[in-house]
């Protein structure tokens, strides 16, 4: 389950996604996100299957890396399905004791849980083909207009940057703690709920030590390095749109359109 989590890795290869700007691809994350809380009929979703498998065609990514994160989330997706399902009043299908499952849960529930799907094998199709630093520079540049009001856009962009690169580093460090307890006798599979959320009490204590030791070990690297904001600094490789993120551009506006479309003729 720890191995699963793809959020935050980078996949090298070669790639058109891989070789886009990152301005470019947290627009269209953004717009893909936005365009599936706009979905409410099976066309729309239609039309964001087609533009998802687009993207991971042109990312080159194993498709079974990529939906592998889903198994780090498959709790929360179970938990919103089954609230939708057995929560949404309207025509009755079925009646178990207390439980009912109507026409209009079936299809919130249905919706719902492709809309959590989806937005998790977006997003993580832009990190997998987009390196942390690469994340920073294209936050930082396109909230620049930010800077007006005060806004620390470089500071917000260099933490989040931070947290992305952790996720991986302390996948791996829990892995690590997981094995070496087992080793120990330590048992984490067996038993109820409870009892394995119990069990897991003495992984988190050395995965917080670590992380903290790890976050300070950071924060002193980069005072040693006289670090002291974005105000001044240059970009050994500078952002610049190419040709085809002005073509990506166009494709992303053609698809909000569509999703608009059906959105208001359905």
């Amino acid at each position: 389950m720890i191995r699963d989590i793809t959020l935050g890795q980078f996949y090298p290869v070669d790639s058109a996604l891989h070789r886009m700007d990152p301005r470019t691809k947290l627009f269209g994350t953004m717009v893909f996100i936005i365009s599936l809380f706009l979905a409410d009929h099976v066309a729309a979703y239609v039309v964001a299957t087609g533009f998802l498998a687009l993207a991971i065609r042109m990312s080159r990514v194993p498709f079974k890396f990529i939906v592998r994160g889903l198994k780090a989330v498959m709790v929360i997706l179970l938990i919103s399905i089954s609230f939708n399902l057995f929560l949404t009043d309207g025509q009755e299908l079925f009646r178990l004791g207390f439980l009912r499952i109507t026409r209009e849960g079936l299809s919130m529930s249905c919706f719902m849980g492709l809309r959590l799907i989806y937005l998790v094998i977006g997003s993580s199709i832009m990190t997998l083909t987009t390196t942390p630093n690469q994340l920073t520079d294209g936050m930082e540049k396109s909230l620049g207009f930010l800077k007006a009001v005060k806004v620390p856009v470089h500071e917000i962009s260099m933490m989040m940057s931070i947290a992305l690169r952790f996720i991986p580093i302390l996948v791996e460090e829990t892995d690590k703690i997981m094995k070496a307890q087992m080793a120990r006798g330590a048992d984490f599979e067996s038993g109820n709920l409870i009892q394995k959320a119990k069990s897991m009490v003495p992984l988190l204590v050395p995965l917080f030590i670590s992380a903290f030791r790890r976050a300070t070990d950071l924060a002193m690297a980069m005072e040693a390095r006289c670090y002291r904001g974005g105000e001044g600094r240059t970009k050994m490789k500078p952002l610049k749109y190419n040709r085809r993120d002005y073509l990506a551009y166009g494709f992303y506006g053609i698809y909000l359109a569509a999703m608009v479309g059906v959105r208001i003729m359905l």
